[in-house]
């Protein structure tokens, strides 16, 4: 079953005065909005103490789905992963598109080409992201040094700089 929930399902409009009173109740949450604190939705089972409380995003696709049945039109719900833009990928990154473009043409980071554009899979980009800061990481650690109060400030400076020209020579030689 769980197969299953993940393929394309369209719903037809039907129980229309179901649907009235649901959208109706939307409609009143929504004129009073403006006085309450943040709105909490919940989907609620057949027991008293039986529910669950939803996120905003799950309800928002609940309050479309209902105005569209509402008015006769059928609702499609399709899974699919997440793809970014180049700008979005750019932002959740923290660096330029153009960055971006040069980390698809070197292959750093998967992508597939929608017509002109390029679009590239959210949980690549949070793979290439964590790679990232695996390395950050790995960089830092190089230049730990716990006895860096016992030493002379200039050879700090200096194992410093010999620090940054190696990884900066691993970098060239990985590609990065």
């Amino acid at each position: 079953m769980a197969a299953e929930l993940l393929e394309p399902q369209t719903y037809l409009p039907d129980e229309q005065e179901q649907l009235a009173t649901v959208a109706s109740f939307l409609e009143a949450h929504e004129d009073k909005m403006g006085e309450r604190p943040t709105p909490r939705y919940f989907l609620v089972g057949a027991d008293e103490h039986d529910q669950i409380e939803l996120p905003e995003s799950l309800h928002q696709v609940l309050v479309q789905a209902v105005a569209a049945l509402s008015v006769g039109k059928a609702v499609t719900i399709s899974p699919t992963m997440p793809k970014l833009t180049t700008q979005q990928a750019a932002d959740l990154l923290g660096v330029s598109r153009p960055t971006v473009v040069r980390l698809t043409d070197s292959g750093d980071l998967p992508y597939e080409r929608v017509g002109t554009r390029r679009k590239i899979l959210l949980k690549d980009l949070l793979a290439y992201r964590e790679a990232r800061r695996r390395r950050q990481y790995d960089a830092i650690a190089d230049t730990a040094d716990d006895e860096i109060d016992d030493q002379d400030p200039a050879a700090v400076s200096d194992r410093l700089k010999r620090i940054r020209k190696q990884r900066a020579e691993q970098r060239r030689r990985d590609g990065l």
